[in-house]
């Protein structure tokens, strides 16, 4: 294996190795930490965790465990993904994390790059952009576990780490590889570990990546991963075999847990055409729906089924208020996590999920252990195969054209 990753949610690792199989590096993502050895014919190991809104301290436990496992089959560079749109609390997670890997590591200059342009995320004089709003003004501001209030990432990150954050501006990063690397020298001269780098399109990704060949650690979005193949395949280390994929027949189903204004988006376009369902945070926190009666009425409608919680923002923060936050998250990750495993005893064959957290419990729920990465739906969104007759969509909240749903329950079923 020669790149490690360790993502710290499943549509987020996924999204990643949607980008490293583009580029020609045969890729397995992981559910959580492995039991036994990679295969050989691995060259990219992503450990995906669900660790981006667990306590500060598990998740840094489970990061560095995710690392020992990735150190033990050999890997020469690692990488940590976390959003594109930098999910975190001012407590962390991602901090605390990226400066946990890089003590293990003895890691300097390490890179802090959320950006991918592809899919309208950037970084300039260290803000973060959603298309052409501040992070703070794009829908983000108003997550239920990690609002996003302050596009300075700078500033954001310095609130979870104990060292100071520096920066590599848009000058440095147009100029090339060769002034990207003196830039990091200087801010690491100056103190700084952590450094947020600016990128606003694709190629900006590219010369980032190349710019960290030889150094042990880098953070980012799955766009800072562009650059990193081409490294491995210019010093011959790459076999550029791709793996062969077929699509699945059989029933399809989805479930859908994100509140984003994109996801919320694709729900109301499904919904115009093919059977959908809300599940009420009241209703799930009463007791009152069954994973049992949610999979049987999804077994019963005509086109393809939608169970899903994505509700306007205030609705989801009043249920909180009522309930916990905690509670109402744990509670329907829950559900849907039984409502997968019902859905799959029924025969369901392609099942597509969105929201970080929901994709998380649907794994989880499946007691699945390796995905095998496929062909891109969206961007940043793969097909990924699960077994012989189960294939998956995991999509970030934000993630997605507005068609995505029935694009992706057809793509899943072409060969």
């Amino acid at each position: 294996m020669l790149l490690g990753c360790i993502g710290d949610d499943f549509t987020g690792s996924s999204d990643l190795g949607n980008t490293l199989t583009r580029r020609g590096m045969r890729c397995v993502q992981y559910v959580g930490v492995p039991e036994g050895p990679a295969t050989a014919d691995v060259e990219a190991g992503i450990v995906a965790l669900k660790s981006r809104s667990v306590p500060v301290a598990e998740a840094v436990r489970q990061s560095l465990a995710a690392l020992d496992w990735l150190r033990a089959q050999g890997c020469r560079q690692f990488l940590f993904k976390y959003c594109s749109t930098f999910d975190s609390t001012p407590e962390g997670n991602i901090g605390p994390v990226a400066e946990a890997l890089a003590n293990a590591l003895g890691a300097r200059r390490v890179l802090v790059c959320p950006a991918f342009p592809a899919t309208g995320r950037s970084v300039y004089q260290g803000h973060l952009f959603v298309g052409d709003r501040l992070l703070s003004e794009s829908g983000m501001e108003a997550h239920p576990l990690t609002p996003m209030t302050d596009p300075d990432l700078r500033r954001w990150l310095s609130r979870q780490v104990g060292g100071t954050v520096g920066h590599v501006p848009f000058a440095d990063v147009a100029a090339g590889a060769d002034a990207v690397r003196a830039r990091m020298r200087t801010e690491d001269a100056a103190g700084h570990r952590l450094l947020v780098a600016d990128a606003i399109r694709d190629a900006d990704l590219e010369v980032l990546g190349r710019a960290t060949a030889g150094l042990p650690l880098v953070t980012g979005g799955s766009g800072i991963a562009l650059g990193l193949p081409g490294v491995f395949r210019d010093a011959g280390l790459l076999a550029d075999t791709a793996g062969a994929w077929s699509g699945q027949s059989g029933p399809a189903a989805i479930l859908s847990g994100s509140c984003s204004r994109a996801t919320r988006a694709q729900v109301a376009r499904h919904a115009e055409t093919d059977p959908a369902r809300e599940v009420h945070a009241d209703d799930v926190m009463a007791g009152r729906i069954s994973p049992a009666e949610l999979a049987e009425w999804a077994r019963t409608q005509e086109g393809v089924p939608l169970i899903y919680t994505s509700a306007d923002p205030d609705a989801v923060r009043a249920a909180q208020d009522r309930h916990g936050r905690a509670a109402v998250a744990g509670a329907i990750e829950a559900l849907f996590a039984e409502t997968a495993r019902a859905l799959v005893a029924a025969g369901v064959t392609r099942l597509v999920t969105a929201g970080g957290e929901t994709s998380g419990a649907v794994v989880e729920g499946l007691s699945l252990d390796r995905l095998e990465i496929g062909p891109e739906i969206d961007p940043g969104v793969p097909m990924m195969r699960a077994g012989a007759d189960l294939v998956l969509a995991l999509k970030s909240g934000n993630f997605g054209s507005p068609d995505f749903f029935a694009k992706a329950v057809r793509m899943m079923e072409a060969a």
